[in-house]
């Protein structure tokens, strides 16, 4: 068991909305450790991703508290704390008005970077993004296809090296190959870059193959969590619903591929 303080903390964090009639967070406590990648899962309306905007004070909680790096966001300039954690939105949230360059620098740019250091670290990242400099670094997102957009987005979420890193659906719009080939790339940069990434997505067979760790969220409740053998172990049968449709897919898979001849 891991004795370490965890890195981020929700400590019984409650959000409603609604005048109080929507309670979209309701009582949740979830720790997550240093480098550790988190998925968390759920259906529509679970409440994932009004957890992953109290993280960094896009929203305050109503009830409990949110600890990062061990302090209580309620007592940190919410400015400064969004520009030290990344976050990869689903549709990319780039500024259209920008070039990629631009728009991969734009954190460390508000940070008062010089100019060069700005310059170097754009470069660093579209080459650990797989976008070639010469062909992408002036272009506007609107000349870019899907997957470039959101493997700039992934680019500037890094920019400010931050040790987290939030993604909200960030691979959910994208084709399968694309799709495929970003979040293989996405958990390679984890691994490589000693990040702490936490995860919304819908999609449970993404969650078993990308996270160390599932954290179920149901009617703004934390159900289960664990790694994905700990999950299928469990009675619960919000989760057991959740896990059949990995489990189908490797069955249909499994029946409709040819096996490899054997040697």
């Amino acid at each position: 068991m891991n004795d370490a303080a965890p890195l981020i903390a929700f400590e019984q964090v409650g959000k409603t909305f609604d005048g109080g009639r929507v309670r979209a967070v309701d009582d949740l406590s979830l720790s997550i450790q240093e480098g550790e990648f988190l998925a968390i899962v759920g259906s529509s309306g679970s409440g994932k991703t009004t957890l992953l905007r109290l993280a960094n004070r896009l929203i305050a909680p109503d009830e409990g508290a949110i600890r990062i790096e061990g302090d209580n966001i309620a007592d940190v300039d919410p400015i400064g704390l969004r520009r030290r954690i990344g976050y990869v939105f689903q549709s990319g949230g780039l500024f259209p008005h920008m070039t990629v360059a631009d728009n991969i620098g734009i954190t460390p740019r508000l940070l008062g970077w010089p100019a060069a250091d700005i310059a170097a670290r754009v470069d660093v990242l579209m080459d650990l993004v797989r976008l070639d400099r010469r062909a992408y670094r002036n272009r506007f997102p609107h000349e870019l296809s899907g997957g470039q957009r959101q493997r700039v987005s992934v680019a500037r979420a890094l920019a400010a090296k931050p040790r987290i890193v939030l993604m909200d659906e960030p691979f959910g719009a994208l084709d399968p190959l694309t799709r495929a080939a970003l979040s293989e790339d996405y958990r390679a940069l984890h691994e490589d870059l000693g990040l702490t990434t936490v995860m919304i997505t819908h999609d449970m067979a993404e969650a078993v193959l990308l996270a160390d760790r599932i954290a179920v969220m149901r009617g703004g409740k934390l159900v289960a969590q664990g790694t994905a053998a700990e999950l299928a172990a469990t009675n619960d049968p919000y989760v057991d619903e959740l896990l059949q449709t990995p489990r189908r897919q490797a069955e249909r898979l499994q029946a409709l591929l040819p096996r490899a001849a054997a040697t």
